[in-house]
């Protein structure tokens, strides 16, 4: 029985990125067709696109009774972005960053993590306390838009290479069978996810929190690592870097607001979990992210092999962390 439910999970996540992959490149796709600037679509539809798994995984665990798991989920996917797809993309080759683009848009992240941070710390997390995140949402993808109408995108390098990405020549007809279909399948497959990822939290004894934030996280990142190293090995720096503020921005909004609106959540029993063991390193990293992509002392933000090894440390310290306090042998 057990070997089923790790059988849901791994496959679980082989579609739910398989899927989202379609719904985006469908979407964006129908977008373009109806005539939507490609910079509006790229900005905007493929950003949501990107997070769908993490969106649905959060739903579905609120609905199931599980949203210690959609809050984990978010937290540890902006950790695994920063740490782990950051840090593998710059070993393979070190990332320069000149992007206005990612400067206007690192403050925005930073922001909403200190909000983050500062919502859990009391325990909980309340419906009245989730719902400014949303509209906080609507108002960052109106910023988005309209940046995109406004901004020359020969002007940026990450803006360019945004609209370059962008799905070619796919008609209408079959841009919507895969919105369909992508959506149709996100949907089955973040259900067997978090179906098998709760039946493996209740037979080894681990917290909802803690597989969410790991197991679950790491799995939902694998468009961002795909899309990051993709984006390094054809010198794309900018969206390597632009695809995890962007991600983590939609992940603390859209991802960790859900538990909290559907069904509220009290984590008072597993506060270390949420704030020392997850948000606290996540606040931590994303200012390490915003020192090096910055570049305070040069013309452009690096992140060199040595940070890369640095990040990539601290994801295995983390995850280390992480598997003792569930073996009891921490707090």
């Amino acid at each position: 029985m057990m070997f089923q439910y790790f059988a849901l999970v791994v496959s679980g996540i082989a579609l739910l990125v398989w899927s989202a992959d379609r719904f985006t490149d469908g979407a964006a796709a129908f977008a373009r067709n109806l005539g939507v600037s490609p910079l509006i679509v790229g900005l905007t539809i493929v950003a949501v696109g990107s997070s769908a798994p993490e969106i649905l995984i959060s739903l579905n665990a609120s609905i199931e009774g599980k949203p210690g798991m959609g809050l984990g989920n978010a937290l540890g996917s902006n950790i695994t972005n920063i740490a782990f797809v950051l840090g593998f993309a710059a070993l393979i080759k070190p990332l320069h960053v000149n992007s206005g683009t990612i400067k206007r848009e690192f403050p925005v992240l930073l922001g909403i993590t200190v909000w983050a941070c500062v919502l859990l710390i009391d325990g909980d997390l309340t419906p009245f306390e989730s719902w400014p995140l949303i509209i906080a949402l609507v108002l960052y993808v109106g910023w988005l838009i309209h940046i995109g109408l406004k901004t020359r995108v020969r002007q940026d390098l990450m803006l360019q290479e945004i609209v370059e990405e962008l799905p070619d020549n796919m008609t209408n007809g079959k841009a919507v069978m895969w919105i369909i279909v992508g959506m149709a399948l996100l949907q089955l497959s973040s259900k067997m996810l978090v179906y098998g990822a709760s039946n493996i939290a209740e037979q080894f004894g681990i917290s909802d929190i803690i597989i969410g934030s790991t197991i679950i996280a790491i799995g939902t990142s694998l468009p961002e690592l795909a899309a990051t190293v993709a984006g390094v090995l054809k010198d794309e720096d900018e969206m390597a870097l632009g695809n995890v503020i962007g991600s983590n921005i939609f992940n603390i909004l859209a991802v960790m607001s859900l538990p909290g609106i559907l069904v509220g959540i009290n984590f008072e029993a597993d506060l270390f979990k949420v704030v020392w063991l997850n948000a606290a390193p996540m606040l931590g990293l994303t200012i390490a992210m915003g020192i090096m992509g910055y570049g305070f002392s040069k013309q452009h933000g690096h992140i060199t092999r040595l940070e890369g090894g640095l990040l990539m440390g601290t994801f295995i310290t983390w995850l280390a962390i992480s598997a003792l306090q569930e073996m009891g042998k921490l707090g």
